[in-house]
């Protein structure tokens, strides 16, 4: 892209920007410039067609059972009604015996309805794949969130932070340079976009931990990013003034990120996301369609999660929740016996526990592969879709 202006805001050569074109966008004043990097199919529109024809395509184990029954039925009631008229010779009533007894209002009827439940969810943002996601979503008594992307916006921002060290502009620097390697956007995005402009230091080599963060050399420093976890792995003294900044910033409900350079805490980030509008009336909508158990599973801390938690009214909240804890938990519930859907935006570690769990359901604008695992599919993720969906 050599420059774009939307909205009067150019872009310059070699800079990308960050929201992309969209078909069939109305560019009402000015010029753009676009390069297409996705065609036909690819689009977001075309993989919706796609979506849906290969839902309507799909065969619920009652459209199954139907076919069963009416390859069988149909012929013995065509056979009895010309048995009928062979033994009677009253063509009006062998006609009426074939009438009565067809099963065609049998037969239609269930696919029927079920291309209709998927048209009108298509109409409404929701994509769901096939008949028997329709009946085993009906069933659903536990719906399990993921946090960030899923019940808050999935744009966090830096709201406080405390600093040990009197070069300041050096960790951050650092820290600017690590976070372009992290493999979680939201929290480094929010990092980056907080430090501005900066000058980045070569990185030399990245060590990813799961679940804590990143361990990277610059200049011949051991720099490590992440939360508390990730400092205790690293042996970094947390003085007393830290631990009391750290219960500080999970009282208020942020997320935690610590830099250490050769084994001492330089600094200290609380990262806080927006939860998003409307979706605690959106959760007690589903209490009163019949799930009984909403609960949130995250990899942040248990402070941060008991206060989203606590706000919007949920079961049960867990916390320090590494990809595989989550698989194993969704497991747990199925075990017992819940029909568990779980709702998630497939960034970082969603999913694994998209795949596992009875009902998938993936924000649209999570990661494809999100999208391609799950059962289904609120577009533009709007999560108010979610109990129109289960409706």
């Amino acid at each position: 892209m050599n420059e774009a202006s939307i909205t009067g805001e150019s872009v310059p050569v070699g800079k990308k920007k960050d929201s992309g074109v969209y078909a069939g966008t109305i560019l009402e004043n000015g010029t753009l410039q676009i390069v297409a990097d996705r065609v036909g199919e690819d689009t977001t529109f075309g993989r919706i067609i796609e979506l849906v024809e290969e839902a309507q395509d799909s065969k619920s184990e009652a459209e199954r059972f139907i076919d069963r029954f009416s390859k069988y039925y149909t012929p013995a009631v065509l056979g009895l009604a010309i048995i009928t008229w062979l033994f009677s010779r009253d063509v009006e009533l062998a006609i009426t015996l074939l009438v009565l007894g067809c099963p065609g209002a049998l037969v239609i009827g269930v696919p029927v309805s079920n291309v209709a439940g998927i048209g009108n969810g298509a109409r409404h943002g929701v994509l769901l794949k096939g008949s028997e996601v329709i009946g085993d979503f009906s069933r659903v008594d536990t719906i399990v969130f993921d946090k960030t992307g899923t019940l808050t916006i999935g744009n966090p921002e830096v709201a406080d932070k405390e600093f040990y060290t009197d070069n300041v502009g050096g960790v951050l620097a650092y820290l600017a340079s690590v976070e372009k390697e992290s493999d979680h956007p939201p929290l480094a995005n929010a990092i980056v976009e907080h430090i501005g402009d900066t000058t980045l230091c070569r990185v030399e080599r990245t060590d990813v931990v799961k679940g804590a963060g990143i361990v990277a050399y610059i200049e011949g420093h051991r720099v490590a990013v992440g939360n508390v976890t990730l400092m205790e792995r690293e042996n970094v003294h947390l003085a007393e003034k830290a631990r009391a900044d750290i219960a500080r910033f999970e009282k208020n409900g942020n997320s935690l990120v610590l830099i250490s350079v050769d084994g001492e805490l330089k600094a200290l980030m609380g990262i806080r996301d927006q939860i998003r509008p409307g979706v605690k009336e959106d959760l007690q909508k589903l209490k009163k369609l019949g799930v009984k158990n909403l609960v949130v599973l995250s990899g942040d801390n248990q402070g941060t999660v008991d206060l989203v938690a606590g706000e919007l009214g949920l079961t049960e909240a867990h916390g320090h929740m590494l990809p595989g804890d989550k698989s194993k938990y969704i497991e747990k519930l199925k075990t017992k016996g819940h029909i568990v859907a779980f709702v998630g935006d497939g960034v970082n570690d969603s999913p694994p526990s998209l795949a596992l769990a009875q009902i998938g359901i993936a924000m649209g604008s999570g990661t494809d592969v999100a999208i391609e695992t799950s059962d289904v599919v609120l577009m533009n993720s709007d999560f108010s879709r979610l109990p129109h969906a289960l409706a």
